[in-house]
């Protein structure tokens, strides 16, 4: 069993001025990028995600302070600890995901494979279950 935990390094291009991480789809992102979303300002102690996606794919990068993502897919759980502007966790289709301890200046960036899709949601971890179990 592999493991779940999928981290791609992206390459920081810069100079004395500073850095910059160029996100490509089907280049440092493998698969094309059809949603991108971000999120910040989450409260203390609040954790989020706690779904799965049917067909969806995401990488997820923390452009600044940290979070812990917990990957399930039914059989074995991992976490991750991002911190990092320059590491993308890639995380497949049908696998559960929680998102913790968000630092107070988190942004978490997500590259979405999909365009928004309510139908493409599990949203009950014992439907998830069902789902990857035979």
């Amino acid at each position: 069993m592999g493991s779940l935990l999928k981290l791609i390094e992206f390459p920081p291009l810069g100079d004395d001025r500073g850095s910059l991480v160029a996100l490509e789809a089907n280049k440092t992102v493998p698969f094309d990028i059809k949603r991108v979303y971000y999120i910040f300002g989450t409260k203390e102690g609040v954790a989020r995600g706690f779904h799965a996606h049917k067909a969806l794919k995401q990488v997820a990068v923390c452009v600044t302070g940290s979070c812990r993502i917990v990957l399930d897919d039914g059989c074995q759980k991992e976490e991750v600890l991002l911190d990092s502007p320059v590491n993308g966790l890639l995380i497949e289709n049908m696998v559960w995901r929680e998102m913790h301890d968000f630092t107070l200046d988190c942004v978490l960036l997500v590259l979405a494979s999909e365009h928004y899709d309510e139908a493409d949601y599990i949203r009950n971890y014992d439907d998830f279950l069902k789902a990857t179990r035979p």
